[in-house]
Parts: structure tokens; C-alpha cells; sequence
């Protein structure tokens, strides 16, 4: 019998049962299209239809005509886009999150754009860049502030850096220096014929990114990769990332699985920000997709932020991870400011932040940090003092103005005629202020002086070295000419009044990036707090708060210091999951399983706690819940083709992003 060639395909698919490789025969028409990584069309048989695939294995098959094979329909494009490396880091990132492979692979690989892919097929391959040799020499004197850092980067090390927290200039704008310090990596790296894969939260960190590596290195060499470009530019600049010549890649978090060429170097920027933890399933955080690459690779893993997450500590004290200190030590002057001189005055900002900003005034830009944005964010009964809610829906009511009519924060309907349910009063007080009633208030205070807002509906990107009162929220601090020459940091009490568990390392994050933009020397005024977070900022020794908190999480068993699953759906589906998954790990103890606990929507959802040692058996157990779950659930809607693309009934989201007290 003749050997027949079989494609081993995986199926572009939501449904976890079909993530596995399927055997399909190659028909001769096809047989020189089909190879590994290419696109391809698929008979589906359950569903009736055709459906996109990827080929991942062909291999000849002397036996093949024992088994009926159904034959692959058709090639979509003939450019693998499918290299066999980032199948393998898909597969090993979807089984430690209890995921699916094709859910990785969605995020990663752009939909094809055919004339983008014939100008890149009809295009000379790219030519290797030139490193220029005052560039390479400027890039390793930055390295060299941290001893012994290029040494590790060009060994492989995973390595956790503490950034430089304020801005440099350079021949195209100022950026700030954590932004040199990974460009001068990243450029050593493509020095060696090697490429460099940079993963940054926003485009505003990408932005400066670009901008440093724009001094030091020909722009051809620069990818970007991110949601904001247009569906032509990204795949484009996917195809050149398959090419075999060395490239930088600036992304977001899906950058992180970037097929470039002979990787040297990942580079994860700040890896407590919210942005790099993927809400799409399964789920998988940059910072956890990064490490199985550098263990696939070998390639080099950096960790650099203004603050180190309890994450990244876990790892410096297993010495997984290799901390690096700088040679000289650099941090901002911050000054804690107390609530009370701030109460005394009968404003929000105390005198000696309020002084420091007016005579920064006269230099630049003075920088204020805010909670939350809009004018009032939070309105209470003016008798009794409760929060005022919506009628229809009980969502929180907020003003967008002084006499505006109080809206809601969930349904935007307007509460005309609002009366408190507690005590019959209709009059509300506004309880907060947000960061348009901050730039009232301000403007009073300094007449005269231009007002500037950032928030999630004013975007400003940079502001010039001219007087201004910037008033931003959390993460929205545009960067600023030669830095700020004042930086207040207001309703930091607010903002530590979440039940999050991350709470003190997200505000000492938030805190730190802000002041991280003032000029050097420039004081940094922390208003109305106090505790092992404030003296963290002050001393600028986030390291040692991140030890602190780890320390205090292991006897309680949350995590970084044990991994946390969480098993939600339907009651009966999620009881079955939880007594198939204490069969299968026998480690779990009756304290691993907390709940099942009622949602608002109806389902129940029950957290498990478990080992690192533990954690395969348990994505494996509970993936194989959410399969049989999804196969339950099919069999009882029948085999209609329309239920090919209805989601599972379990959900398991392994390592939750945030997990509230």
C-alpha cells in the first residue's frame, strides 16, 4: 500500500473540545501548498461546515487507508504563518492556564489582509541593520550602570531590574529612562544578530519606547506590534517577524509570543500594570507567557519596573530570577504630606504641597495625581450621608457638573426627582471629586495658570516645559518636557480603600510611575497617607515592601505564594469539577476549595488554592471539566450547526489578575 500524506491540523476554534490536532488527508491537488504553519480550509464533520486551520505536523502515512480520513478542503495562503515554536509556546501557555491553544493563537496572529501579503511575497528580504558604533557604544555605557547586566542579557539570565525613576533627554524628545535602559538591551541584543521582543502595557510606554530606540537604531529594524494599527499594518508587520533577519518588536501583551527570528531577549516593562494580564480566555498573563518563552528559548527575560510586584519577588527569592542592582542608587525627593494641614485650610491640598506647587509654577509644569474621573464621582444623601442610588437599577449616582442632574454610573439614566430610600431626603452632596472638579477647584487657587487634564475621555499625550497644572489620573501622567518640577499626589487614602488584595502594590505602582516623570531634584508631595506604603515611596524602597507583602500572604495562603483557580458556571457543573479535580490532585487539602459561592448572575463560582508542584494536574483536571461540561451541553441541544460557536457552560480562569478581600 502506498504511503498517503497527513496533515495534523489544529482548528481555529472556541470550543474546547476541539483543542487537539486532527489528522486530515493531503489530496494530491494540494500536496505542494500543504506544509507546516500554513492556513488551511477543513470539513468540520459535527458541525457541517468548513472551517479555518492551521497545519501544525504533515507526515506520510504507509497505513492511512485503514482509517477514513476526510481530505483538507483548501489553502488559504501559502506563508506559514504558524512557526513550530509559537505553536509550542501556545500549547505550553493554554495547558498551564486550563485554556485552549487556538484562544493564544487568535490574540496573536492577525487575520490575513491579501494585499499586504503579496507586497510582502513580492518585496526583497529585509536587509540586516547596522548598528552604528557611537549608538552601540552609548547603548553599553547605559547597560553599565547596572553591573554585570550585559554580561547576564547576552548569557540568558532572567533578570529583574529596578528602573532609573526620572526622565532623560534624547536627539528626538525626552523619554524616561527605564525607556533607555530597554531600548540600550534591546539594541545590544540585535548587535549580536539576535532579536529583541519589548512588552510594554499602553501606547503611551510604547510611544517612548519608539522614541528612544529612534536615537540608536535605523527604524526598519523596529516593529510594531499592537490593537491600535490598522489591520493591514499589523499583518504586515507579523510577516516581518516571520522573516529570518533580526528585529526589535514593541508591543502589548501579545507581543510577548512575537515569532521573530533567533529571540535574544524579552523584555517585560512593568509587569504589576493591570494591561499585561490578558481578559480573554484562557487568560494568560504577559509575565507568565514571558517566562515559558525564556524556558523554551533560552533566551534572555527581563523584568524592570519603578516597582517590583510580589510576583517577580517570589521568583528573586527562589532565585529563579536574578535581581541586579544599580551601581548608584537614584530617587525622587518625596515629602509626606499630612491630612491635617490639608484640614486645617479647608482644601484638599496641604500648604507645604500647595507652596512647593506655586513656586514649581514659575519654572513648569506641576503634575497632580487624582483618583477617578468627571466632575464628582460619588454623590451621598446630604441628610443622612448614604450613597445615593439609582431607582432602576441601584447603580451609583454621579454628577457630570455643578447643578447637573445626578446620573447613573451603570444604566446613564438621569435621576430626576431622587429621593433617598433611607430617610425621604432629595438633595445629594457631592462626596468626591474627580478630576474635572479638581481642575475647578485648582483654577481658582492659581488664576492665571493653564489647566490640563488627563483622564480615560482627555487623552494628552505630552504636555510642553511651559507653567501648566496637569491634573491626571492614575495611569493617565502625560510625560512632560525636562520632567515635572512639582508632583502632588492627591486621595491616596481613597485609593487604598479598595478590598482588592493587590491594593498596597497597585497604589505604590501608581505613586511610583508619577513620580518617576518630575525632573530630577523636583519634590514629590504624597498627601494623607501613612503605613508600610507610604515609607515604601519615601524611602523608594518598593523591593522591600513586595518582601513584606509576600511574606505576610504565605501564611494565609493567597497568592503569589499558591496559585489561585477560579471554577464558575452552574451549581451541578461546578460541583463536578470540584470533586473530579480532589480526585485527581490528592494534595488538596479541605481548605484549597473556597466556596461554591452565588454570583449575581445566577451561577456559582468556587476558588481553588493550590501549589506551584500542583499546578499541571490541576489545569489538566480542570480542562478536562470544561470539556466534558461543553460536550454535556451540546448533547443536549442536539447537533444543530449553529451550536458550533456556543461558549462552554464552565469557565476556569486559572491565576486570577485581582482577587478581592
Amino acid at each position: 500500500m502506498s504511503a498517503a500524506r497527513v496533515a495534523r491540523v489544529l482548528i481555529d476554534s472556541p470550543l474546547p473540545q476541539l483543542d487537539r490536532l486532527f489528522d486530515y488527508a493531503v489530496p494530491p491537488a494540494l500536496a505542494g501548498e500543504v506544509s507546516p504553519g500554513v492556513r488551511v480550509k477543513v470539513p468540520l464533520r459535527s458541525a457541517g461546515r468548513v472551517v479555518d486551520a492551521y497545519v501544525v505536523e504533515v507526515d506520510e502515512e504507509p497505513d492511512v487507508g485503514e482509517r477514513p480520513l476526510s481530505d483538507i478542503d483548501a489553502v488559504v495562503s501559502p506563508v506559514p504563518v504558524l512557526p513550530e515554536s509559537l505553536y509550542t509556546l501556545a500549547r505550553r501557555a493554554a495547558d498551564r492556564a486550563a485554556g485552549s491553544a487556538a484562544d493564544i493563537l487568535r490574540l496573536v496572529i492577525p487575520k490575513r489582509m491579501v494585499r499586504a501579503e503579496k507586497a510582502w511575497l513580492a518585496a526583497e528580504p529585509a536587509e540586516a541593520s547596522v548598528i552604528p558604533p557611537d549608538a552601540l557604544a552609548a547603548a553599553l555605557a547605559t547597560l553599565g550602570a547596572f553591573p554585570g547586566l550585559q554580561a547576564a542579557l547576552s548569557e540568558g539570565g532572567r533578570l529583574a531590574v529596578d528602573a532609573p525613576p526620572h526622565p532623560i533627554s534624547t536627539p528626538v524628545g525626552d523619554v524616561g529612562a527605564w525607556a533607555d535602559l530597554l531600548a540600550a538591551a534591546a539594541v545590544s541584543t540585535l548587535a549580536t544578530g539576535r532579536s529583541a521582543v519589548l512588552v510594554v502595557p499602553d501606547h503611551r510606554d510604547q510611544a517612548q519606547l519608539e522614541r528612544a530606540l529612534a536615537s540608536r537604531v535605523d527604524g526598519a529594524a523596529v516593529v510594531r506590534d499592537d490593537a491600535r494599527q490598522s489591520g493591514p499594518a499589523r499583518y504586515a508587520g507579523f510577516l516581518r517577524m516571520l522573516a529570518s533577519t533580526p528585529c526589535i518588536v514593541v508591543g502589548n501583551r501579545s507581543a510577548v509570543y512575537a515569532p521573530v527570528h533567533r529571540v535574544g531577549l524579552v523584555a517585560v516593562w512593568d509587569d504589576g500594570d493591570p494591561l499585561l494580564a490578558e481578559p480573554l480566555s484562557p487568560g494568560v498573563h504577559a509575565r507568565d507567557a514571558a517566562l515559558i518563552r525564556q524556558e523554551l528559548d533560552g533566551c534572555a527575560l527581563l523584568f524592570a519596573g519603578h516597582t517590583r510586584t510580589t510576583d517577580v519577588e517570589r521568583l528573586v527569592q527562589l532565585g529563579f530570577v536574578r535581581e541586579i542592582p544599580a551601581a548608584r542608587r537614584s530617587s525622587p525627593r518625596v515629602v509626606l504630606s499630612a491630612t491635617q494641614d490639608a484640614e486645617g485650610r479647608g482644601v484638599r491640598i496641604p500648604s507645604s504641597a500647595f507652596r512647593a506647587a506655586r513656586e514649581a509654577l514659575a519654572e513648569g509644569p506641576v503634575l497632580v495625581q487624582v483618583a477617578r474621573p468627571g466632575y464628582a464621582p460619588v454623590l451621598v444623601c446630604a441628610e443622612c450621608r448614604r450613597p445615593s442610588r439609582c431607582r432602576h437599577c441601584e447603580g451609583p449616582l454621579h454628577a457630570a457638573g455643578v447643578g447637573a442632574v445626578p446620573e447613573c454610573s451603570w444604566c446613564a439614566r438621569a435621576a430626576r426627582a431622587w429621593t433617598c430610600v433611607h430617610c425621604g431626603a432629595d438633595k445629594v452632596r457631592l462626596a468626591s471629586s474627580g478630576s474635572e472638579r479638581t481642575a475647578e477647584e485648582l483654577g481658582r487657587a492659581f488664576p492665571g495658570v493653564r489647566i490640563v487634564i488627563s483622564d480615560g475621555r482627555h487623552t494628552v499625550e505630552g504636555v510642553p516645559a511651559t507653567p501648566a497644572l496637569v491634573i491626571a489620573t492614575r495611569g493617565a501622567e502625560p510625560p512632560a518636557d525636562g520632567g515635572y518640577r512639582a508632583v502632588v499626589l492627591l486621595d491616596g487614602e481613597r485609593m487604598l480603600l479598595s478590598d482588592d488584595l493587590r491594593i498596597g502594590e497597585a497604589a505604590l505602582r501608581w505613586w511610583s510611575n508619577a513620580a518617576a516623570l518630575a525632573a530630577p531634584g523636583a519634590p514629590v508631595h504624597l498627601v494623607g497617607v501613612t503605613g508600610a506604603v507610604a515609607r515604601a515611596l519615601a524611602t523608594w524602597s518598593q523591593a522591600a515592601y513586595a518582601r513584606g507583602e509576600l511574606a505576610a500572604r504565605a501564611p494565609l495562603r493567597m497568592p503569589p505564594a499558591v496559585r489561585v483557580a477560579s471554577v464558575e458556571g452552574d451549581a451541578p457543573c461546578v460541583e463536578t469539577a470540584i470533586a473530579t479535580l480532589r480526585e485527581a490532585v490528592p494534595a488538596l487539602d479541605d481548605d484549597s476549595v473556597l466556596g461554591p459561592a452565588p454570583r449575581a448572575d445566577g451561577a456559582v463560582r468556587a476558588l481553588v488554592r493550590f501549589d506551584y508542584r500542583s499546578g499541571a494536574d490541576v489545569a489538566e483536571s480542570l480542562r478536562s471539566s470544561v470539556v466534558a461540561a461543553a460536550l454535556r451541553a451540546r448533547r443536549g441541544r442536539g447537533r444543530a450547526p449553529a451550536s458550533a460557536g456556543t461558549p462552554p457552560t464552565l469557565r476556569v480562569r486559572v491565576d486570577l489578575p485581582d482577587l478581592d478581600l
